[in-house]
């Protein structure tokens, strides 16, 4: 089977072509400025503002599944437009389609926990932006799946984990919130589960976060203890206090989907004990 992975090049994507081609499974990539560290059977360049080269990539690999694993950040283009324009090829084409959501598109104001059956109602620029391509590509590809998940850690290479690294080291001033409530995934659970439903024919909403919710402070002490870090030497703070936007508490309910799966969606505190390898 084929399997195009767009954004084959980030940390997720990565994480996904190396598990696809384990599992033996022919699998192309895309990235947008240059190649990742992986080894897919191929590499494509990719811009997802292109319907000409979305159109162009899709006739000439002719995938079996697509699962969309880019991130545009707030550009509006990329991140809501993008996708849209990515379902629309892969619809006409009736090729399934996995698309890459986020806890952004929940505000936390009226309630913490979120399962599929709640309504964005994002405040940031980037959750609006992901709250638009969910919309979207639901709406061009009813049969596609989009999966909604939170903070990614793994391998040492996460934003998160090398943040941590920063602050025990005193290179980068900044603190962790202990008022930012998320539910981390470990990045191989996280890559299990979508080409698990990318391979079901899921569709619809899914929620695919670990089962542990934490703060961003409690979660670098987790990492800073499982890389012998002194977890002293990080700075607490609060958000609510900062002039960094996004909401404060957003727990994903992640059950039903758990239901659905074979592989195990740890929560963060199972994932990165101290004796846990390649955690």
């Amino acid at each position: 089977m084929t399997i195009l992975i767009v954004g084959g090049s980030g940390f997720l994507g990565s994480e996904l072509v190396q598990q696809a081609r384990a599992a033996g499974h022919t699998t192309v990539a895309t990235y947008a400025t240059t190649p990742g560290d992986t080894s897919p059977s191929a590499w494509y360049p990719l811009d997802l503002r292109d319907a000409g080269s979305l159109d162009t990539v899709m006739a000439e690999v002719s995938p079996r599944v697509v699962i969309n694993a880019s991130s545009g950040g707030a550009d509006w283009a990329v991140t809501a437009e993008g996708p849209l324009q990515l379902a629309m090829v892969a619809a006409a084409r009736g090729v399934p389609m996995v698309h890459m959501s986020t806890d952004a598109v929940f505000s936390g104001a009226d309630r913490v926990h979120y399962d599929e059956s709640c309504l964005p109602d994002p405040i940031t620029p980037y959750g609006a932006a992901k709250a638009a391509a969910e919309t979207g590509v639901l709406a061009v590809h009813p049969k596609a799946a989009v999966v909604r998940t939170s903070l990614i850690i793994g391998h040492g290479r996460s934003e998160h984990e090398r943040l941590v690294h920063r602050l025990a080291a005193g290179t980068f001033n900044g603190a962790l919130f202990t008022d930012d409530i998320r539910c981390p995934v470990h990045v191989s659970d996280l890559a299990g589960a979508l080409l698990e439903l990318a391979l079901s024919g899921a569709a619809g909403i899914h929620h695919a976060a670990g089962a542990d919710a934490l703060s961003r402070h409690e979660l670098g002490v987790l990492i800073a203890r499982r890389d012998g870090l002194d977890a002293s030497r990080l700075p607490a703070g609060l958000r609510a206090e900062s002039n960094v936007p996004g909401a404060l508490d957003v727990r994903l309910d992640s059950q039903a989907t758990q239901r659905s799966l074979r592989t195990p969606l740890r929560g963060a505190r199972e994932f990165l004990r101290p004796h846990e390898e390649g955690a």
